[in-house]
């Protein structure tokens, strides 16, 4: 075997579509291979003794470049190759995930008073995640969230946040983020993710400030990838205007919310079954 390399992510996950190219000392090609679907690269051409320069590229990632000395067994073991998203960021292996509602969490937080604030939470909710394997930034995210599930820990306030002067729960018992593109921000694995949110019967662009905290194992054989993600969100652009002002000119909801995403997904298009 005349060339060996094995072609991974930061996390470990296979480059399937990475391409090798081996050039000798005059710059001139003398092998091009083409990983298989476990990232590995297996090249028959013998290569003379002598120093080589070794090329890894693939779609979407930064092109990695490294030395090989060739002895006379006529072999170049490169070894393993890491990737790096191109502009520095990752996202979890391609395919399709599916939220994991019972690890995630959707939150969004009020000022109340004008000097505190008030959490709360939306208990039922599922979504898909599709990651591109050739272009990242056609990656897509969707999610439903029924409306009558928000939870602030308070009967009276849950009661009245359900009612028209807020989410109108009988017209309108679904909330929907459809994701329209997907662009690296600053910082290491940082997205920001371009969508439409739809609330209240309004639709909106919303854009979603998205960490992408990593992959591993669970108990029950499957990989999970976990996010975090924020937005802000002002009430009157999804039409809730509702709003009692106390007698200092204060109001007693404030107008900005921040949503607050704790997203786990398991790999493939279904949930396992437990």
């Amino acid at each position: 075997m005349g060339l060996t390399a094995r072609i991974r992510t930061r996390d470990g996950w296979a480059v399937s579509h990475a391409v090798v190219t081996v050039t000798d000392g005059t710059g001139t090609q003398v092998v091009r291979a083409k990983a298989d679907e476990e990232g590995g690269v297996r090249n028959a051409t013998e290569l003379a003794p002598g120093a080589y320069t070794v090329i890894v590229t693939a779609v979407g990632y930064a092109p990695a470049a490294s030395s090989a000395i060739v002895t006379a067994s006529g072999r170049a073991a490169v070894g393993t190759v890491t990737l790096a998203r191109q502009g520095g960021t990752e996202l979890p292996p391609p395919g399709p995930w599916t939220i994991d509602p019972a690890h995630s969490s959707v939150g969004a937080v009020a000022q109340h008073l004008g000097i505190s604030s008030v959490h709360g939470r939306f208990t039922e909710f599922a979504g898909s995640i599709d990651i591109a394997p050739d272009e990242v930034a056609k990656s897509r995210v969707e999610a439903v969230i029924s409306a009558a599930s928000i939870d602030t820990g308070n009967a009276m306030r849950d009661g009245h946040l359900k009612s028209p002067d807020f989410l109108d729960v009988e017209r309108h018992p679904q909330i929907t983020y459809v994701s329209t593109g997907l662009t690296p921000a600053t910082g290491t694995d940082r997205w920001t993710v371009h969508g439409e949110l739809t609330m209240h019967g309004v639709v909106r662009p919303v854009d979603l400030d998205l960490a992408y905290l990593g992959t591993g194992a669970d108990p029950w054989g499957g990989t999970r990838a976990a996010f975090r993600a924020t937005t802000e969100l002002r009430r009157e652009d999804f039409a809730m205007n509702y709003n009692q002002v106390l007698q200092a000119g204060i109001a007693a909801v404030g107008t900005t919310l921040k949503v607050e995403l704790d997203i786990q997904a398991v790999q493939g298009g279904t949930l396992p079954s437990l």
